[in-house]
């Protein structure tokens, strides 16, 4: 029997639940609450966004805290030994079990209002790290007039500091990689490389090393020019930033947390410069940043 199968055959459990453990766990929903279950906490936030699907129980922008907060949980279980397959299986009996949850549930009612509580204070603010086993993403919704960083991952080729992520000015951001070369190479193209879950749907966990050539993908950025100064890493005067399709982030987020991508430079001499970084929670600093500024 699938896992699906599994799920949906549990269903009717789940409608005779009582939603008192949700309650008590709905002040655990904001990112970085202390939890001591990770799975169970992935499976109450999943519980919760897809509830909140079916029955549009908050206003948009807790919503997006909620996916940052489902996203981010997902990648804490992962980190912590919980198997793929048990995480994936907590997802689908979150979702069979709001799709049994009536609306007008007055428990739900509650569990909205603690949520609500809850995210109060954390849609408010500014900044916040998602902290990686090599590499962290740091996100950043200040309001800027200048171009900034939204979210970022800092990474190193040999005394080159390469920055990767969301950047721009407002809310109008795009996915930028910024260089500053040590010494004068000159790039002719770049590109991200990553595994192709059609080719090799296991998670490779192998640190920064890369999932075998015959199972990657690629995306080429579509354009280079100079880097704002305010995009720079410290003590640099001069850099080059170069962009990519919308595309490759939804591309990333289909990785394992822990997983690896690199950012690769193409010369005319034909050698590569392979940046590595670490696919983190991607996806919660993404929702996060959705968020808009304040």
């Amino acid at each position: 029997m699938t896992i699906r199968q599994n799920a949906l055959k549990t269903q009717a459990r789940v409608v005779a639940r009582p939603l008192a453990a949700l309650m008590v766990a709905a002040t655990l929903f904001a990112p970085g609450a202390a939890v001591g279950n990770p799975s169970s906490t992935y499976y109450e936030r999943a519980f919760v966004v897809a509830a909140d699907s079916r029955c549009s129980l908050f206003e948009p922008q807790v919503g997006r805290a909620l996916t940052a907060a489902k996203a981010q949980a997902r990648g804490a279980a992962l980190r912590s030994g919980v198997a793929a397959a048990d995480v994936t299986d907590a997802g689908l009996r979150a979702r069979a079990r709001a799709g049994a949850v009536a609306c007008a549930d007055p428990q739900l009612a509650v569990v909205k209002d603690r949520v609500n509580e809850a995210f109060s204070g954390w849609a408010r603010m500014p900044r916040m790290t998602f902290p990686g086993d090599r590499y962290d993403w740091v996100a950043n919704r200040a309001a800027y007039s200048r171009a900034t960083w939204r979210l970022q991952q800092a990474s190193m080729i040999g005394s080159s500091p390469v920055t990767f992520g969301y950047a721009g000015t407002g809310d109008q951001a795009a996915l930028t990689a910024v260089v500053s070369w040590y010494g004068n190479p000159r790039p002719t193209s770049a590109r991200l490389v990553f595994r192709d879950p059609a080719k090799a749907p296991r998670a490779w966990l192998a640190g920064d090393n890369l999932v075998p050539a015959s199972a990657r993908a690629s995306l080429w950025a579509s354009g280079v020019s100079a880097a704002e100064p305010t995009l720079l890493s410290e003590g640099k005067r001069a850099g080059d930033a170069w962009t990519f399709a919308a595309s490759a982030a939804e591309a990333l987020e289909q990785l394992d947390p822990r997983e690896a991508f690199a950012l690769e430079f193409h010369f005319r001499d034909g050698s590569v410069a392979s940046v590595p970084f670490e696919a983190g929670d991607f996806a919660a600093g993404r929702a996060f940043i959705a968020m808009g500024t304040v």
